[in-house]
């Protein structure tokens, strides 16, 4: 038995780029920056940033097309996978590592269009993967939590 599961906690580093296909299916891509803060051995704050490709499919896909900005503060569960190709010109082969998107839930307060929907701070868009659920709105999370930075209040 296995698992491959990855949740990250970061930041938008470009708007998501949508494309969508003959059979009214979509993929969303965008970049995701998750940032590590440590003391060197002189005892200096260091920042170490690592991006990661996100890839989002069908309802999912066009949820992020919508309400994610470069910028926004994102909870994503997902899966790592790596795709590779031989590069036409070098004849090298080429890698990718994706985290293909099942769970997206922004964490910044909510704009004044999406609040008339939800009064709460983050906004789970799950269930808009799953073709099985049909449902035209998005599911709210609440942290209970009403500050602005969700993050600070928690455990780890």
């Amino acid at each position: 038995m296995s698992l491959n599961k990855v949740i990250l906690i970061g930041n938008v580093g470009k708007d998501p780029e949508t494309r969508m296909f003959d059979n009214n299916s979509s993929v969303s891509r965008f970049s995701l920056a998750t940032s590590e803060r440590y003391k060197d051995k002189q005892g200096n704050v260091q920042e170490n940033t690592e991006w990661h490709n996100i890839v989002c499919w069908r309802g999912l896909s066009e949820i992020v097309d919508k309400y994610v900005k470069k910028g926004n503060r994102l909870y994503i569960e997902g899966k790592i996978r790596t795709n590779s190709w031989v590069d036409k010109n070098t004849n090298e082969k080429k890698y990718s590592t994706d985290i293909i998107a099942d769970n997206v839930i922004i964490l910044d307060r909510v704009s004044s269009e999406t609040r008339a929907s939800s009064s709460n701070s983050s906004t789970d868009f799950s269930h808009y993967n799953n073709p099985s659920n049909k449902k035209e709105e998005a599911k709210n999370s609440d942290f209970g939590s009403d500050n602005d930075s969700v993050i600070d209040d928690l455990p780890f």
